[in-house]
């Protein structure tokens, strides 16, 4: 099975790159600017930087948070990338802004962050293991570009995958069923991050393979 994967465009995301890992993962990439592109993909990929009224702004004008938010809820495979994480939560604090509210929360900004935005490599500590992470050792370094990071309430923390120290500690990763989200980018973060996004690949042909089974 060649997974097909859509990579949603609005406008704020590092597309070739993300496009390029996930195809050299043997995964069919398709561009995702409406939501007609969805229905022949097996996985959705919403990448992205800047800030989150803007990107809430152009992914309503497209006509993709509603299918974002059914594709999330049916537990289909799902995976967010810097701001694309940030929006699963409901809302941001760095402009006020209404997201998806998939996970219960809100963006805020990094506590007691020597340094603003946080840019550069950092070591990505995980809670519990995960699939996503198969191959690459505890506290590896990923690439972060960002000010801010989702923050789950208690009652949703059992989300969290991993975390990353940079003043204080922000969730870096998440995971709750077919639905995962980093902070990071993993398409800048060398060969772990390509390694990460063939962990993605390989987690939605699983899930493909399971849809599959339970039709026939």
């Amino acid at each position: 099975m060649t997974p097909r994967i859509a990579v949603v465009d609005y406008g704020a995301g590092n597309l070739v790159s993300i496009e390029q890992g996930l195809t050299a993962s043997s995964a069919d990439v398709v561009i995702a600017r409406d939501a007609g592109a969805f229905e022949s993909a097996d996985a959705v990929v919403v990448p992205g930087v800047g800030a989150a009224a803007p990107a809430m702004e152009r992914l309503q004008t497209a006509g993709l948070v509603e299918p974002i938010v059914e594709w999330i809820t049916a537990d289909r495979p799902f995976l967010g990338v810097c701001l694309g994480l940030q929006l699963l939560f409901e809302t941001s604090d760095e402009d006020g802004a209404r997201t998806f509210g998939v996970l219960e929360g809100r963006t805020q900004r990094l506590d007691r962050a020597p340094t603003l935005p946080h840019i550069g490599w950092n070591q990505v500590e995980r809670r519990r293991s995960h699939p996503l992470f198969d191959g690459i050792a505890d506290g590896a370094d990923f690439y972060f570009v960002h000010s801010y990071a989702g923050t789950p309430t208690t009652e949703d923390d059992d989300v969290v995958l991993a975390e990353t120290e940079h003043g204080g500690r922000f969730v870096s990763a998440v995971a709750r069923g077919n639905l995962l989200g980093v902070q990071f980018h993993p398409e800048r973060s060398g060969d772990d991050g390509l390694r990460l996004l063939a962990n993605f690949v390989a987690l939605v042909r699983t899930a493909g393979r399971a849809t599959a089974d339970m039709a026939s």
